[in-house]
């Protein structure tokens, strides 16, 4: 028996697609902006797909659990994935019911978890290429956080030491969602050497967003997970300690770094930029659902370049609505061949406040 009794009993197939596509919303904006201009059946493909990773994200960035059950708790999800294994959803669902905070307190994230039995469900309604097109790579996404849970279990949270663990997470975290998405979108038939673009280039989309992600949420990942992507090789290169990453005399020495890692990023805007040219739009997919967030990341790695100490002291660096807005709106509009110019624009001023906007 769960302690939420309250919740919802929806035996409604399109009610519970319905609430996963809200459960998008609430859980990150940015892939919400993705999986609304995405049509069917891709829309709901990857609203599932993504949500069958967020349930494994939320409980590795749970500082509230002790890193021997987080890793438990990963372990037996993927198991839950496992087409070859007996554990049912359910069975995670209880072994995770002791960590759901009461709803209440629950943030969105939280209600997805407690959903799980919900969001599988709906998963394993899908057509059965699509849920072999996803459950490797969510598989990888989830072993690979549990392998860090574990590393770092002693500090009790994530302490990336180098550059080369930093490529091991970001790709366990993004580059796996990078190849489910390629997954997804090469069933059909498809030029081999278009294939093979998109999967030389599909990791390194999903790694400029997360790297995106670690240089900007530096502040929150340290104070509300208790984790550390900036690398303490890069911090000791400016004579700071991972566990003072905050501390007021050490934000712009920690700047330095956040600089550093949005420098880095930008190293793979040219390899998620041919993949954009080069996907497929099939099964419902569009353009501007994988171009909208390509194109903000551009416009954060912007504002990082402007004022990196707003990663560090709590300020925030965020791209703004009327930005978000502008690009959402204009996305529709360009096509494959004025990526590059568009991309230009923003990655200088905000694309709201441009000609190219106005027009």
């Amino acid at each position: 028996m769960y302690e939420d009794a309250a919740r919802p009993v929806v035996d409604d197939d399109d009610a519970d697609l319905d609430w996963c596509h809200d459960a998008v919303r609430g859980v990150s904006r940015t892939f919400a902006l993705t999986v609304d201009v995405l049509e069917e059946p891709m829309s709901s493909y990857v609203c599932l797909g993504y949500l069958v990773c967020r349930v494994a994200d939320t409980v590795e960035d749970a500082s509230h659990i002790p890193p021997a059950e987080q890793a438990a708790l990963l372990e037996t999800y993927d198991a839950v994935l496992d087409p070859d294994d007996q554990t049912e959803a359910a069975d995670f669902r209880a072994d995770v019911d002791e960590w759901i905070p009461q709803a209440d307190d629950r943030s969105e994230d939280w209600d997805t978890v407690a959903e799980t039995e919900r969001v599988i469900a709906t998963f394993d309604a899908l057509p059965t290429d699509v849920r072999a097109a996803v459950v490797p790579p969510a598989r990888e996404l989830v072993s690979g956080m549990a392998e860090f849970v574990r590393r770092y279990a002693d500090e009790g949270g994530l302490r990336v030491d180098d550059r080369t663990e930093l490529d091991e997470y970001c790709y366990y975290a993004a580059g796996t969602v990078g190849n489910l998405i390629t997954n997804l979108l090469t069933r059909g038939e498809l030029a081999e050497e278009r294939v093979e673009t998109l999967y030389d280039t599909a990791e390194e989309f999903g790694l400029l967003l997360q790297l995106v992600n670690v240089a900007k949420d530096v502040h929150d990942d340290f104070t509300e997970e208790n984790n550390v992507y900036l690398p303490a090789a890069w911090l000791a290169d400016e004579g700071v300690a991972q566990e003072s990453i905050t501390e007021p005399e050490n934000h712009s020495a920690v700047a330095q770094v956040v600089s550093r890692t949005a420098g880095y990023a930008r190293t793979f805007l040219d390899d998620a930029q041919t993949y954009l040219e080069h996907v497929p739009l099939v099964d419902g997919n569009t353009l501007e659902a994988w171009a909208i967030p390509f194109l903000l990341a551009v416009g954060t790695l912007r504002e990082l370049a402007a004022n990196p100490e707003d990663a560090v002291d709590g300020s925030g660096v965020k791209v703004s609505r009327e930005e978000v807005f502008a690009v959402v709106t204009a996305a529709s509009e360009h096509d494959r061949d004025s990526l590059a110019e568009f991309r230009e624009t923003i990655a200088s001023r905000p694309f709201h406040r441009s000609a190219t906007a106005a027009d």
